[in-house]
């Protein structure tokens, strides 16, 4: 398990070292789709996600750990 984490771990920052800004990018289109659905009609899915912001949020917490990470690495 720890030889798979290490490995896991060696390709995750291999591929954000290279690609500093895809998680900054990723926030900002989930927090734009969060937006989009809000002007959707209220169809189960989309209501939920419109009501409980869950893009928003997770778009805010993606894009503030990616400048975290593209400054570290």
């Amino acid at each position: 398990m720890n030889d798979f984490l290490n490995k896991a771990l060696k390709i995750v920052s291999g591929f954000l070292a290279e690609r500093k800004g895809l998680p900054v990018l990723v926030g900002a289109g989930l927090m734009a789709l969060s937006l989009l659905f809000n002007l959707l009609p209220p169809w189960p899915l989309i209501k939920w996600l419109a009501d409980t912001d869950l893009l928003l949020h997770l778009g805010g917490i993606l894009g503030l750990l990616g400048i975290l990470i593209g400054d570290a690495l």
